[in-house]
């Protein structure tokens, strides 16, 4: 298999982005839809996207500190 170049790395992270964005709307939308006509949270749907995004943030620090690291 050939390594990606760095525009397909580009096309790929962009397109990751717009999925990631797709399924946080998503889930948003239809945790809030449940909550309007049921009256209390999809637990799983809010599960999903509160750790989606817990995951998201995580890695994302964790990433820029250990290339920040590496650059010292």
């Amino acid at each position: 298999m050939k390594r990606m170049d760095e525009m397909e790395m580009a096309i790929n992270l962009t397109s990751i982005k717009w999925a990631w964005f797709y399924t946080v709307l998503f889930l948003f939308t239809w945790t809030i839809l449940d909550y309007v006509k049921q009256g209390d949270f999809n637990t799983p749907a809010f599960l999903l996207l509160m750790t989606q995004n817990l995951i998201f943030l995580a890695i994302s620090q964790y990433l820029k500190w250990k290339l920040g690291k590496d650059e010292k």
